[in-house]
């Protein structure tokens, strides 16, 4: 417990500071962190293939390096996830004796997983008022964690899903639910009282990304049980002394992340 207090005492600055500048810096920490996540995936789910996790990641710091341009240009995505999934089948049927499809699969979804959901936290700090609403990713992920935790412990008697996470309980998960909600519209009704935020209904925002992004987060956070679950590790990496490693600390943050992003574009529709 010490360990993880003092890591999260060091880190956790260092994390409000890359968010809050935004631009250059957050993109830097955003790359790292998702070809470290991307990492710690094929380390727990293909770890022999590293030609093939090279493919993956030159297509993953490419995609970093221009993710504006790929995320709003016109059909660029669409030609940038075609021809990444193109190069990793012609490698495995050039590679035949030394890989398989599986493999292709692995570093596809490991991709998408580790580093295209993640890549969210700088778009939706880039996007119009972005430096506001990029905290309820945090505010839905952390919120529902601590929200789920205390009403577990206080009310918890009926399991979640205990083949995944044997202390899960529905009253906790009904409870991070309802906390992260009430801290979310809590966050928009300062943002109300404090900014000037033209043509956006803030508590609209902050409620749908409460609600829906506390449901994402246990979402997040059981799939990644799953993984472990499936390979047998007890945690993806060891990067945060006390954590774990990125997927473990990001489980939740990697589904808030995009539905913050999305509700924006719904409800906001301004250029980006």
């Amino acid at each position: 417990m010490k360990t993880r207090i003092i890591s999260a005492i060091v880190l956790l600055p260092v994390l409000i500071f890359l968010v809050v500048s935004g631009g250059i810096w957050l993109k830097m920490m955003t790359g790292f962190l998702a070809l470290v996540g991307m990492y710690e995936f094929y380390q727990a789910f293909s770890k022999e293939n590293k030609p093939l996790h090279a493919i993956c990641y030159a297509f993953a710091i490419f995609y970093i390096i221009f993710i504006e341009q790929i995320i709003n240009g016109y059909h660029y995505f669409n030609i940038f996830v075609s021809v990444f999934l193109m190069v990793l089948l012609i490698y495995t049927v050039v590679n035949h004796k030394k890989t398989n499809i599986m493999d292709a699969m692995t570093g596809f979804f490991g991709f998408f997983y580790a580093c295209f959901l993640l890549s969210h936290i700088y778009l939706a700090r880039e996007y119009v008022y972005g430096n506001l609403l990029v905290w309820l990713a945090f505010i839905a992920a952390f919120g529902c964690d601590t929200g789920a935790y205390f009403t577990g412990v206080a009310f918890g008697k009926h399991k979640l899903i205990p083949d995944l996470s044997p202390k899960k309980t529905i009253e906790g998960s009904v409870g991070g639910i309802v906390t992260a909600t009430i801290l979310a519209l809590a966050y928009g009704i300062w943002l109300q009282t404090s900014f000037e935020m033209e043509g956006v209904n803030v508590l609209l925002l902050c409620g749908l990304t409460g609600f829906f992004g506390s449901f994402l987060a246990q979402i997040g956070d059981l799939s990644a049980s799953a993984m472990k679950r499936m390979t047998g590790i007890k945690d993806f990496g060891h990067l945060m002394p006390g954590h774990g490693g990125v997927l473990d600390r990001f489980d939740s943050v990697i589904l808030t992340a995009p539905i913050v992003y999305y509700i924006m574009l719904l409800l906001m529709k301004v250029p980006f």
